[in-house]
């Protein structure tokens, strides 16, 4: 029963980690027009203490540090005296790629999550008979 029992964890984990990410591309995609703003990434490690169980976790949030788009419009409050402010540093198209692909990674822990239940409530039917 260990190996469902790894299986489970380690999907659980994926499962975790995906959202935690949804979460900061959704407040990305939130603050691309939030002048100042800088996209935050994460990336994912083994956990501690289970490197050889597959199981994941988020390490820190990080800032990118990507020059932050120059915006040309004199009339806003932050423009200097050449009507230049700074923007946020998001590409959409770059979030949105990313968050499809976050989104098929938590599918895929989802349905191996799944598959590894169905297994060990089979084999416990088939010990009951």
């Amino acid at each position: 029963m260990s190996d469902f029992s790894n299986a489970l964890g380690a999907s659980a984990s994926g499962l975790k980690a995906q959202s935690q990410r949804l979460r900061h591309l959704a407040e990305n995609i939130a603050n691309a027009d939030t002048p100042g703003f800088r996209r935050k990434t994460v990336a994912f490690r083994p956990e501690r203490g289970a490197e050889a169980s597959g199981r994941v976790e988020t390490g820190p949030v990080r800032l990118d540090r990507s020059p932050l788009r120059q915006v040309y419009e004199p009339a806003h409050p932050l423009a200097d005296e050449s009507g230049y402010y700074q923007g946020s540093n998001v590409d959409l198209m770059i979030e949105m790629a990313d968050a499809r692909e976050a989104q098929r990674s938590y599918e895929a822990n989802l349905k191996m999550f799944e598959q590894a239940r169905q297994m060990s409530s089979r084999l416990m039917d088939l010990l009951r008979r």
